[in-house]
């Protein structure tokens, strides 16, 4: 009998884990090693297990899911990273794709056809949703620097310009530079527009 492929699974939404676990777990070539809540404890997880797919949420408190496929790749290069998400927007796919993750897939998918997808990643194939696909292509590439995109992450909550400074290790100057730069190549009318367009597009 074939050695099974060892899974971690990381979402912060427990009964949505649970479920994927008990129903992946009914495959006789899948086996769940570890579960994670969160991006660090994925992370912490994955180092203590080394398994052969995790198959992680996008969206996980603490770090989203391509971060820690960035980390994974770096730590675990034998660990293929496969996204698991409800908010498939193009950006979101091509920073995944960008950190070397190889499957991304809608929450809408069935356990059966995670299974298989699980499977194909493992035999170091790469699998997209097609109509995740369609979208990022249709969307085309994010119009802003990667200095752009986080100081305007940092802007999301509302925060005053002396605060973004200070956590981007910017002046005050290069921050105002940068949000108008954004708000410019966005179109927006102001800052917070800018950011609601930005994550509607998965850019930041």
């Amino acid at each position: 009998m074939s050695v099974p492929v060892r899974l971690l699974l990381a979402d912060d939404e427990h009964l949505i884990r649970g479920a994927l676990a008990a129903l992946l777990s009914l495959e006789d070539d899948l086996l769940v090693v570890a579960e994670a809540a969160s991006g660090p404890e994925a992370l912490a997880m994955a180092r203590a297990h080394e398994p052969d797919v995790a198959v992680l949420d996008l969206q996980m408190p603490g770090a989203d899911g391509v971060r820690v496929a960035t980390s994974l790749r770096t730590e675990l290069p034998g660990c293929r990273v496969l996204i698991v998400t409800g908010h498939g927007r193009p950006g979101h796919l091509k920073r995944a794709l960008a950190a070397g993750v190889r499957g991304f897939v809608p929450k809408t998918v069935s356990a059966q056809r995670l299974a298989e997808i699980i499977r194909t990643v493992h035999a170091g194939n790469r699998y997209v949703d097609p109509e995740l696909a369609a979208d990022a292509i249709s969307a085309g590439d994010s119009p802003l620097t990667a200095r752009e995109a986080e100081v305007l992450e940092l802007a999301a909550d509302g925060a005053p310009v002396a605060e973004i400074a200070e956590r981007a290790a910017l002046s005050p100057g290069t921050v105002r530079n940068y949000l108008s730069s954004a708000v410019t190549k966005l179109g927006a009318e102001n800052r917070h527009a800018a950011v609601r367009l930005a994550r509607e597009r998965g850019w930041v």
